[in-house]
């Protein structure tokens, strides 16, 4: 715990200038580092930094271990060998906020191209050593989006029950067939661990401590819901029977309704809630301090069925 009265600043690197659309990790991240020390300030919180869903909402993540593409650093692909000038050429981005979809689409456009120079280049071990490392989630998260990549973003409890389900033989087949798009995203998550890990580095070398945040939900559209699913209260079908939010207050006549879907916390307790243990250990790696968004969550929560539209008729239910 801290022994000192200590002080900083909470921005996402979205928020970094550029003229990439989107804030990054790349040199205005350490420009802002140098920045907060000068300042003498000793942390830098950000919001959760895995790849955003739907409505590009931090909180709405389609993984709670995988990083976001996003925001990786186009110039240092280029230093590596995987762009050209030319291919950092960009669309007249807005420079005073980001326009999620011509990013998203520019950005994927470049990774891809950095991926296909990459794969000519043939170095591959530390990018292979990383896969080793992180496989007890990647391969999920890599099958998974490339599945979403196949079916046009579709969330997965719309996919043909085969693979909503993921059965063996099905899922046997989606690897082979979209083997190549596998290969891309654990790629895409190669860079941005690798870059990460390398501003934390400068951040720790400069005395600044990086605070980081656990939202305690997942969302329903993710990698963790769809692998996982024993470890929610699902129908059969994939839809939640339960969600999550909180009651009516003086604020909110009806409530908050979150839409995440519930743990199933008796299951969890059964292996030792080993996916949790997981989620810490990976977010404790990324972070040097980790601030647990609703932790009340673990005490007791609001639960409403999974078709409701308020949060008004729900109930109360102990945490684990």
């Amino acid at each position: 715990m801290f022994t000192q009265r200590l002080s900083g600043i909470l921005l996402h690197p979205t928020s970094f200038p550029g003229p990439y659309g989107i804030g990054d990790l790349g040199k205005q991240a350490y420009a802002f580092l140098d920045w907060l020390a000068q300042a003498k300030q000793r942390l830098w919180q950000v919001l959760p930094l895995g790849p955003t869903g739907f409505g590009d909402s931090p909180y709405q993540c389609f993984s709670a271990f995988a990083g976001n593409p996003l925001l990786i650093d186009p110039e240092d692909l280029r230093r590596r060998g995987y762009l050209s000038y030319r291919d950092l050429a960009v669309p007249p981005f807005p420079l005073n906020r980001v326009d999620y979809g011509p990013v998203i689409q520019w950005k994927q456009a470049l990774l891809r191209r950095a991926f296909a120079q990459f794969e000519k280049l043939g170095d591959a071990s530390a990018f292979d050593a990383f896969c080793q490392e992180e496989a007890a989630w990647l391969e999920d998260y890599a099958l998974f989006m490339a599945l979403k990549d196949a079916h046009h973003g579709r969330p997965w409890h719309e996919w043909e029950p085969a693979l909503r389900d993921r059965e063996p033989a099905a899922l046997v087949k989606a690897r082979d067939r979209l083997a190549g798009d596998i290969w891309f995203h654990r790629f895409t998550q190669w860079l941005f661990f690798d870059q990460w890990r390398k501003l934390k580095t400068y951040a720790n070398q400069r005395h600044i401590q990086i605070i980081g945040d656990i939202p305690i939900y997942v969302a329903r559209d993710s990698a963790d819901a769809w692998a996982h699913r024993d470890q929610f209260l699902f129908d059969e079908e994939g839809r939640p029977i339960v969600v999550a939010g909180v009651p009516p207050d003086y604020f909110s006549p009806t409530g908050q309704l979150w839409g995440n879907p519930i743990y199933d916390w008796e299951k969890m307790a059964a292996d030792g809630y080993r996916w949790w243990v997981e989620r810490f250990r990976a977010n404790l790696r990324l972070y040097d301090i980790v601030r647990i968004d609703h932790f009340r969550g673990f005490y007791n929560y609001w639960v409403v069925p999974g078709d409701a539209e308020t949060a008004v008729h729900g109930e109360w239910r102990d945490g684990p």
